[in-house]
């Protein structure tokens, strides 16, 4: 009886000695990487601060391991050994990069072709990536690829396993595509490794989950002109916000600016939008609509944005006009007009 006695006194004291453990409070880990040309960025609320820079460590590791299939400046990547057999043959390629492709096309298609990867052929003709020279082609330069820009030729066959541009001279690019796909499997990572309250950032895309230390996640939608201090706000749990902007990669001549969003049926930059965010559920998503619906400018894109479900969206007109979806309205707190300039 007295051991019996003991043991319950013994399992009694064990409890209220762990009733009365304070619990390891919740940090913000913050880490910042170089990946897919951008910033990439991840602050995640946690009571395990190692576990966390692991976690973060092994996201920037998948964002390097899809940017050597998915760019055009890595050598032996996916996507240029693509575009070296074009009109030639299927080329072997991962499973990630079928995915991308097979998302591309579908993306494609509800853009009525105004999101199309194979924009590469315009890629040396119009220079905006690190290799940037400011200069505006000729219209003879830019009529002799737009042939070259077409989605319908690209093939992605998920039973071979293979990946084939039909006609020769074309090429793919995935920029307007890459990151979004990389933030959706950081996300899942994350949520595999335990975590519910953090933020991913690379470069325009953005993803949010949980809550901030209790509070909502408030993004900041950039001014695209100005200072481009955020001109308004929106708070989101678990969910993608994603712009493009005419003013991420751009040059002034002669008082017109030229960007990188580039309109495939005109070979050169669309004219109708000045910015675009989109909000979606998926990273991918939110990553393509937001190219997408720029190029097509702000009457069909917002029309778009209202047919897709899970799917909202804020443009900023070229003529300086705010329009917001109607899954948005209210929740967009807009501070101050966006600035008026070219």
């Amino acid at each position: 009886m007295m051991s019996m006695v003991r043991l319950l006194l013994c399992l009694a004291l064990m409890t209220m000695a762990a009733c009365g453990r304070a619990e390891t409070p919740a940090v913000a880990v913050s880490r910042e990487y170089m990946a897919m040309g951008s910033l990439l960025r991840l602050t995640l609320w946690t009571s395990d601060e190692t576990k966390a820079i692991a976690a973060a460590d092994r996201v920037s590791a998948e964002f390097d391991r899809l940017d050597a299939l998915l760019s055009v400046w890595k050598d032996g990547s996916d996507v240029l050994r693509i575009n070296a057999a074009a009109g030639r043959q299927p080329v072997p390629v991962h499973e990630d990069t079928l995915e991308v492709l097979v998302l591309a096309r579908d993306a494609s298609v509800k853009t009525e072709g105004k999101f199309d990867i194979t924009f590469g052929a315009l890629a040396d003709v119009w220079k905006f990536d690190h290799d940037q020279d400011n200069v505006v082609p000729t219209r003879e330069a830019i009529a002799r690829r737009l042939p070259l820009v077409d989605y319908t030729a690209v093939a992605a066959d998920r039973h071979a396993k293979t990946a084939f541009i039909s006609r020769p001279g074309m090429r793919i690019h995935l920029g307007g595509i890459g990151k979004g796909y990389a933030l959706d499997r950081a996300v899942q990572m994350l949520r595999r490794d335990g975590f519910e309250n953090f933020l991913i950032q690379s470069g325009g895309d953005m993803y949010v989950a949980g809550t901030n230390n209790g509070q909502p996640w408030t993004l900041g939608i950039a001014d695209p002109r100005g200072t481009h201090e955020a001109f308004a706000a929106l708070a989101l749990r678990d969910q993608t916000f994603s712009t493009s902007g005419d003013y991420e990669r751009f040059f002034m001549k002669d008082g017109v600016r030229y960007h990188h969003l580039i309109d495939p049926d005109l070979g050169g930059p669309a004219r109708g939008c000045r910015s675009v965010t989109i909000v979606a559920a998926r990273g991918v998503i939110a990553d393509v609509l937001s190219t997408g619906v720029f190029i097509m400018g702000p009457t069909e894109g917002m029309a778009l944005i209202e047919q897709l479900p899970d799917v909202e969206g804020v443009i900023v007109t070229a003529a300086n006009e705010v329009l917001i979806s109607s899954g948005l309205q209210g929740r967009v707190q807009i501070a101050a007009p966006p600035t008026d300039a070219p």
